[in-house]
């Protein structure tokens, strides 16, 4: 893994750009944005994906695999922390003397002039993000964006817009959140996940605190999450709005209603309106009171706002429905952190019915499942009925020894709750074996877990329903 070097120059004219990792879910985004510019990109990943299909159909050079002749004739290259100092894009690059530099720096050139929105947090930030963009398109506004993932009423995750506002979703996990000059900050929550990062929960808090500090205009801030509210306590800020169940916030969001799509109502300031969404989950509720006051910062009236963001109907992995075969309904959600699996399967609970919910995790990182196998463990057998572990996903990570997707299935206290499988296709084939109609069936991860679907749905048509009666 690469720290980001910000103290790196950006140069006034990016020319052609290159993109290790181009298929990225915010990298390819910033892709996006800088071909619409009309700048030449090109790019690199270590497989094709939608996204680098994507990318090429709209004018971008894309090699799959790393190989220093993919730089070829550019004048900048962007990087991610993904990538390891090793990378042959990378070490050319140096070599050459091409400016290099951090996908946030990318970004925050884009960006420069703007009226910022960025939204950060270790949960809901995606989603967040989406409904804030989604709202103000549907208010007549046409802003910038870049999410982290694909916004389904547009079906992109970036776009350049005519007016002065940018709304981007602001990475926290390695302190490139600070780079950007933001107007108005949305935290949805502090909940330490990147602490290789920061070295401590103290100073994951700290970067918040900076964060919300530097906003110029206003900083949105949960009132429910606790870490959120230790930030909160600390901020100097004058313009400081809290959002969420708790008594004391500015937005409160009351009379939840869960059963099927989430219906609420928001209070603020002795105005009351109620709403409903396409999308499901008491946290969704929660990030579109976030979401919703941000607006309310930006001038619009709260019921309008409101409506605004009921017109978001989500975004792609966050439980994005893929299919049903003989009955049993299968989704994909990015969860990858124990508070963001329970979240997903609160919300897959209160629209499954009589259905059981059938999880099919895999682990993201070793560093996190050696930290956090038993908290996931603890969640996926509090909230499904049946549970499939996968091995980990590495992503940047190499193995540590003895690390594997076992420990969270070994946490198990029910042991007949949970399979570890490392093989995929008898991972698919036990899925479809237990499952029967009426379930769920939910991949968990930010890895590629996605791509087992097509075998989950395959297994699912080749097998009847006798086997699931039993489970």
């Amino acid at each position: 893994m690469i720290k980001p070097d910000l103290t790196a120059p950006v140069p006034e004219r990016i020319g052609a750009v290159h993109f290790i990792g181009i298929g990225g879910s915010g990298v390819s985004g910033l892709a996006r944005m800088f071909l619409a510019a009309g700048i030449p990109v090109s790019g690199s990943d270590r497989a094709e994906s939608q996204n680098t299909r994507d990318l090429e159909a709209l004018g971008a050079t894309v090699r799959i695999g790393h190989d220093a002749a993919n730089v070829g004739d550019v004048d900048t290259v962007v990087y991610t922390g993904a990538i390891w100092p090793e990378n042959p894009e990378y070490l050319a690059a140096k070599e050459r003397g091409l400016a290099v530099i951090h996908r946030s720096q990318a970004l925050h050139h884009l960006i420069r002039g703007r009226r910022l929105v960025s939204v950060a947090g270790a949960h809901g930030k995606t989603t967040s993000t989406g409904m804030v963009v989604t709202a103000l398109r549907a208010l007549g506004a046409d802003p910038s964006y870049v999410n982290g993932g694909v916004i389904q009423q547009v079906g992109a995750s970036s776009g350049v817009g005519s007016d002065e506002l940018f709304v981007i979703e602001a990475d926290e996990s390695d302190g490139t959140f600070l780079l950007y000059d933001t107007s108005v900050a949305l935290i949805t929550n502090v909940d330490a996940d990147h602490l290789d990062h920061y070295g401590s929960h103290e100073a994951f808090d700290d970067a918040f605190v900076r964060f919300a500090d530097e906003a110029r205009e206003a900083v949105v801030i949960s009132s429910d999450d606790p870490g959120a509210r230790r930030v909160a306590a600390r901020v100097s800020h004058g313009g400081v709005v809290t959002f969420g169940e708790a008594e004391d916030a500015d937005v409160r969001v009351v009379d939840i209603v869960t059963d099927g799509p989430v219906a609420f109502t928001l209070v603020h300031r002795g105005e009351r309106a109620s709403g409903r969404l396409a999308v499901p989950g008491r946290h969704n509720a929660v990030n579109a009171a976030g979401a919703v006051s941000v607006l309310l910062t930006l001038g619009y009236d709260l019921e309008p706002a409101l409506r605004a963001v009921e017109t978001f109907g989500g975004t792609v992995r966050r439980f994005e429905l893929h299919g049903v075969e003989r009955g049993v309904s299968v989704f994909d959600d990015y969860a990858h952190h124990p508070t963001e699996v329970a979240a997903a399967l609160a919300a897959a609970r209160t629209v499954v019915g009589e259905g059981r919910i059938i999880a099919l995790h895999q682990p993201h990182t070793y560093s996190r499942t050696r930290l956090m196998a038993g908290e996931f463990a603890r969640v996926l057998e509090g909230l499904a009925d049946h549970t499939v572990v996968l091995d980990v996903y590495g992503a940047r990570e190499d193995p540590i020894p003895g690390v594997t997707g076992e420990l969270v299935s070994a946490a198990f206290d029910d042991a007949s709750r949970v399979r570890f499988v490392s093989d995929w296709q008898e991972a698919a084939d036990y899925t479809a074996s237990i499952a029967r109609e009426g379930d769920y069936v939910v991949t968990l991860g930010c890895g590629d877990v996605y791509r087992i679907i097509p075998q989950v749905l395959g297994a699912l048509e080749r097998t009847d329903d006798v086997a699931g009666q039993a489970v």
